[in-house]
Formats: structure tokens, sequence, C-alpha cells
């Protein structure tokens, strides 16, 4: 039992950073230092990967002039059309704006017929940065990560600012780095501090890499629970 924010730090090899992390059920922010999360600079988005696929399913529905025929399309092609199709955009208001930004793709469905998606393609993960589109109050991911930030102490957060690390399914849309980049950035911009996003091109499963690193450490291995340990207590023992 470990947290996801550390565990995606370790697949960075760090234990000091700020994990920022994307994933299918739900979006967390998490400060580490040394090993150790910071409870009060941890924050939840409830914007995550199932809430984009419903909603690329109702951008679908609306500007298709056939609704009814994608009221049968099963979740998993519109989990498929998301993870193939989608991006992130560096100025969604402007590509809103000027239709010529539109790029055009193409989506084959199950039953054989061509989607061509345009402006969804952008539309759909652009709640990770503002939650209002799915009519949830919080801010997007890039402020809770401005806001961990502010939380820890000024000697640390130098090292925070330098190993900020993104994990999770939903943070491997095509521009979603460059996009957190730009937008911690422009936060950042009266500070002086220039942020550094670290991708990896396997943070979609960063948390359970990090896991598989974290109990394999020496330090680690005084905290197994034997089988017998936990036929005897159950699962409160883990605790």
């Amino acid at each position: 039992v470990a947290n996801t924010g550390l565990l995606s730090l370790c697949t960075y090899s760090r234990v000091t950073g700020l994990a920022v992390e994307a994933g299918a059920g739900v979006s967390h922010v998490t400060s580490v230092c040394l090993g150790q999360t910071q409870r009060e600079a941890t924050y939840r988005l409830g914007v995550a990967g199932g809430f984009l696929s419903s909603y690329l399913h109702i951008l679908l529905m609306d500007s298709t002039k056939e609704p009814s025929a994608l009221k049968a399309f099963k979740r998993k092609p519109v989990i498929q059309m998301k993870k193939q199709c989608c991006y992130v955009s560096m100025d969604y208001e402007g590509d809103l704006q000027n239709q010529g930004v539109h790029h055009p793709a193409r989506f084959q469905a199950p039953d054989g017929h061509c989607i061509i998606r345009h402006k969804e393609r952008f539309c759909c993960p652009e709640p990770l940065f503002q939650p209002e589109l799915l009519h949830q109050s919080s801010p997007g991911l890039h402020h809770l990560a401005w806001q961990s930030l502010q939380k820890v102490p000024d000697h640390t957060k130098g090292d925070m600012v330098g190993n900020t690390v993104l994990s999770g399914g939903s943070s491997m849309f095509p521009g979603f780095p460059e996009r957190m980049c730009l937008e911690l950035n422009a936060l950042f911009h009266d500070t002086g501090c220039q942020i550094q996003v670290l991708v990896s091109p396997e943070r979609g499963t960063a948390a359970w890499a990090g896991g598989s690193i974290a109990a394999s450490l020496t330090s680690f291995q005084q905290v197994w629970m034997a089988k017998g340990e936990y036929e005897e207590h159950g699962a409160e023992y883990l605790h």
C-alpha cells in the first residue's frame, strides 16, 4: 500500500518532487519530499479518463446530423477514438474560433463506418484544464499543481519545481505535457521560476512501475506482510 504520487516519482528516480497524475478514475496532484507525501499539499480532481470518454460521446452526439447512429455506440470504441484521435490544444479558445485548425481525423467504427472528427479532438481533453466544461467547480490540474507548490516549505520549493513529473493514462494525450508546462510557467511568471515538466513515454503505467521499484528496495523489505499475518489479522493489519 503506497501513495501513487510517490510511486510515480520513483519511476523517474525521484523521491522529492511534484507528481501530476491524470488517471482513469481520478486525477491527483501530490507534493513529495524525501519520500514523504505532503498531505496538506495534495489535491484531487474529479476529471479523468472515464469522464473524458463520456464527454467525447456527448460531443459526438452534439456534432453529428444523425445522432441516432451514435446512440448505440459502445464505450470501448469511444475510448479507442479518444486514444487514437484526441489531443490537447495549446490555445483552446483560439482554436475554437479558428475553424482552419480543426485538423480532421478518421476513425473506423466497429460497424465499418468511418467517422470524421474535427474540434471534438481537442475539446475532449480540455476539462483537465477547465473542469467547468463538465460542470465541476474545481480549478484545473495546472492550478492545483500551483496550489500544491504554494503549500510546501520555501527551502524545498526549488526541488519540487525542478522535479515535476507526469503520470497516468490521461497524461498520454499529445500536447498534454507542453500545455501543462505552458500553463505552469504562466502561473509562475512573476516568481522568476522556470518549470521543467519531466515526461516519460511509459508514464501511462508509471505508478505500477514505481510500485515494482519501491517493492524491490532494501528499505521496503521490513514492511512486507506474510500470508500468515494477513490470514490472522485481516486487511486492517495493513494500516
